[in-house]
């Protein structure tokens, strides 16, 4: 592995932990936010839907512009304003002290942060060939997964450690729930450090052959060329969406999950992740089809959310938790390596940066979808997206077997 690509995977590995660490946390930290301003406890589920969607709303509106400056002005700078503004959004949400901070925090942390995940896809589109592409972004994603096994783990002990402290500051107060943002926060800074140090860029941002090509970029016909392409980014991102923004509520309320709980199936899932996209989609890269590997992850998320409403013991979630995991690793490589392909002749950020705006679109309605229908009826959304999924992997079976491009 080139060294720069290990720096590379290395920086993100740890501002993923420091994403993990969040999750388990944040529906209850929200909850209590909203029951000290009088929230209604229907609302409450809402205002957890809403704030997962929120980043990722931002992520669809800024990351295909922070993915075409990647290839006007370069790769590592984006890189760190990437990961400084997740530091800046990490500190804010653990001195927040309501829900309107939590917002605020929200909404920066996703314009700044949406930077990070397009460019450094271009950044090992930069140093990969096109044979090497799929174990390339085998290794991103892996490095994503892996900072997810550790991070709900830690996220899960920092919040059940029972710190007796309060301290107010004007708007902003610290206590318990402060700690596993503070600690996301400082891992942040440890990776903006080893970004500086040991990230170099990975094209010259003065190559003028680059420029010119960039500056004749259409973005209409981009996204034509990209295509269904895009509708696979937005569905497997929807799918995955679906079930981390309800689970704590889902497990909570027939499980009767807590946060270490919660944190544990967050720790398998990204475990699972991360070995299926190395252990699978690099082993496969080069002798199966991306297609086909695509539609047998879709057939398996599908399934295992469908089943997850049948499940009646912990056990079968755990299970059920890493069908989907392995069926999501075996999707998202594949459709970056296949985006990235389609992106070449210097506009290989410009059209990552448009297939995380097609991923952020699905992060973003996912929560809201998953929400709605939750309110409505707790197993309605693990239900009806795991036959919208199995859907999907009929199409994509369909154009795979029929030898037609994914256009």
């Amino acid at each position: 592995m080139k060294k720069h690509l290990f720096a590379l995977y290395a920086c993100l590995f740890v501002v993923m932990i420091g994403f993990g660490i969040t999750l388990p946390v944040l529906p209850f930290y929200v909850e209590r936010l909203a029951l000290e301003a009088g929230v209604s406890q229907g609302s409450i589920v809402l205002h957890v839907t809403l704030l997962t969607g929120m980043f990722a709303l931002m992520q669809l509106f800024f990351a295909p512009l922070w993915g075409r400056w990647s290839d006007r002005i370069g790769r590592r700078p984006l890189i760190l304003i990437g990961i400084g503004g997740y530091v800046i959004a990490q500190v804010l949400f653990g001195l927040s002290t309501s829900l309107w901070m939590l917002y605020g925090a929200r909404v920066l942390g996703g314009i700044l942060s949406s930077a990070m995940l397009p460019v450094a896809a271009a950044y090992v589109a930069d140093l990969t060939t096109d044979k090497e592409r799929s174990k390339g972004m085998a290794w991103l994603g892996t490095s994503v997964s892996l900072g997810f096994v550790v991070g709900p783990a830690l996220g899960g002990m920092l919040s059940a450690t029972d710190l007796h402290f309060r301290a107010s500051f004007g708007h902003f107060l610290i206590d318990g729930f402060s700690v596993p943002f503070f600690a996301a926060a400082l891992l942040g800074l440890l990776a903006l450090f080893a970004a500086l140090r040991w990230l170099p860029e990975s094209r010259s941002a003065s190559d003028e052959r680059h420029k010119r090509e960039e500056k004749r970029a259409d973005w209409r016909g981009l996204v034509r060329d990209l295509g269904p392409l895009l509708g696979l980014a937005f569905a497997v991102q929807f799918g995955l969406a679906v079930f981390e923004a309800i689970f704590a509520l889902y497990a909570q309320a027939k499980f009767n999950f807590g946060t270490g709980e919660v944190g544990a199936v967050f720790m398998v899932c990204g475990l699972v992740m991360a070995v299926f996209q190395i252990g699978g989609v690099g082993f496969f890269a080069g002798r199966i089809r991306e297609l086909y590997q695509i539609r047998a992850g879709f057939g398996l998320m599908g399934i295992s959310l469908a089943l997850l409403v049948l499940s009646s013991t912990k056990w079968s979630v755990f299970g059920l938790v890493a069908l989907l995991a392995m069926g999501t690793a075996f999707i998202i490589p594949n459709v970056a390596t296949l985006i990235s392909k389609r992106g070449e002749s210097g506009r290989t950020g410009s059209a990552l940066g448009i297939g995380n705006a097609a991923n952020s679109l699905g992060q973003a309605s996912g929560p809201l979808f998953a929400g709605a229908l939750f309110i409505w009826q707790v197993n309605a959304p693990y239900l009806i997206t795991g036959l919208l999924l199995v859907s999907v992997a009929y199409f994509v079976g369909w154009k795979a077997f029929s030898g037609r491009e994914m256009r």
